[in-house]
């Protein structure tokens, strides 16, 4: 689907990827009496727009381009944890992105590129119950 698709008269028909995490964190709350280590799955902060002055701050608190946005620190199939970078359903992972996951992937942790809360809520359900996930089969 070509980007332009996602519009109608100029209007975004389709959630944004802070939407879509917004919707996973909330499925994520949900979840947490079947998961009880949901609770310490969390949003890292490394986009967004800033300031200059602000990323510069950012920067020096150690901030790093390409760092996934969520990550859930539970050992489950061989992995050390699970890394997500939430996308739109139009969004693309930036070549730092990319840099960053095959960078874990080699650590012992999965990382997963999810389009839409929907998905990442599948990839983190397999999981948490164990079961195997190529790197594939979640938008990789």
């Amino acid at each position: 689907m070509r980007k332009r698709e996602f519009y109608i008269n100029g209007v975004r028909m389709i959630p944004t990827e802070d939407e879509e995490q917004t919707a996973l964190f909330s499925w994520a709350a949900l979840m947490e009496g079947k998961y009880p280590v949901l609770r310490w799955m969390h949003h890292i902060p490394n986009g967004g727009k800033r300031s200059k002055s602000e990323a510069v701050r950012f920067r020096a608190m150690g901030v790093r381009a390409g760092v996934s946005d969520v990550f859930l620190p539970c050992a489950r199939g061989g992995f050390h944890g699970l890394y997500i970078e939430m996308k739109a359903l139009d969004g693309r992972p930036s070549a730092e992105q990319k840099k960053f996951a095959e960078a874990v992937r080699a650590e012992g942790y999965l990382c997963v590129f999810c389009y839409g809360a929907a998905e990442a809520e599948e990839i983190i359900d397999h999981y948490l119950k164990g079961e195997a996930i190529r790197h594939d089969e979640a938008g990789t």
